[in-house]
């Protein structure tokens, strides 16, 4: 692992968390068809490391959410009805913090799977598959669906079980998880805005959780100490990356050009069956 490799894959950890192109799927076809070098099984804390600064990233946008929610979400527990110092009294932060609860709920579901689908990492053509179909789906919440009203004031518990499906699905490889719950979302009939919105709020205990796991098994393999500094490079990168990635998420979808990234993704995932083929 050497520097220019960290920063190399803290850009492209920071770019495709966000960016509905599948951060999985990119990662997972530059080691099997270029051998850059970087394998997760030898390096399972750089791992951790690049999505923990992608996961800063989204705490440092939406921090006031953040903070909101929890404080909202305590009052909740504690019965009181009293939600006027966080705003509007009709839109208690509570009710947004139950609903991520709610949309994470589908991950467990998949747990159990979890192994099987992981070898889904190492297949290539697989891969190139799977980022057709996020194109497809790009293209369609694009296209096909109308843009709804629905924000943090109307949305449903389904909503948010169903954009939790969404999720938990998109732990195949080559599936975005933000062009899939942004897509849900768009088809529940949320405004475009607040589905990235909640899509990446939805993200963090997703993430939060898959790092704790990783953590561990991180501990279990061994930690090689003299390559941390080298790791903590790319976790700088990746959440520094990743903190304007969002930012562009968020004006591409204000600007209704979304489904662009369906051509993006469909010509990596020809690409991939090619190369899988011909290599």
């Amino acid at each position: 692992m050497s520097i220019l490799m960290s920063i190399f894959l803290g850009i492209v950890q920071g770019i495709t968390e966000f960016l509905p192109i599948s951060s999985s799927g990119h990662l997972s076809i530059l080691q099997n068809l270029l051998k850059l070098g970087y394998e997760e099984e030898s390096h399972l804390l750089f791992d951790v490391l690049l999505h923990l600064g992608t996961l800063v990233s989204i705490c440092v946008v939406y921090r006031k959410d953040i903070v909101l929610m929890i404080k909202g979400f305590i009052r909740f527990l504690r019965g009181s009805s009293d939600f006027s110092e966080f705003g509007d009294p009709l839109v208690p932060p509570a009710r947004q913090a139950l609903f991520i609860i709610i949309g994470t709920l589908p991950l467990f579901v998949l747990v159990p799977f979890y192994s099987k689908i992981s070898l889904l990492y190492g297949k290539t053509i697989f891969i190139g598959f799977a980022l057709l179909v996020t194109g497809a789906l790009l293209y369609a919440s694009d296209k096909y669906l109308k843009e709804g009203k629905k924000n943090e004031k109307t949305m449903t518990a389904l909503d948010a079980l169903l954009i939790g499906v969404g999720q938990a699905i998109a732990l195949i490889p080559g599936l975005s998880r933000s062009g899939t719950t942004i897509t849900v979302g768009i088809s529940r009939g949320l405004d475009r805005n607040y589905a990235v919105r909640f899509s990446l709020l939805l993200s963090i205990p997703a993430v939060l959780g898959s790092l704790i796991l990783s953590l561990f098994d991180a501990l279990k393999t061994g930690i090689d100490w003299s390559l941390v500094p080298i790791y903590l490079i790319g976790f700088v990168v990746s959440a520094v990356v990743g903190y304007f990635a969002i930012g562009f998420l968020k004006k591409i979808m204000s600007s209704g050009k979304f489904g662009r990234f369906a051509y993006y993704c469909w010509a990596v995932g020809l690409l991939a069956i090619l190369l899988s083929i011909i290599l």
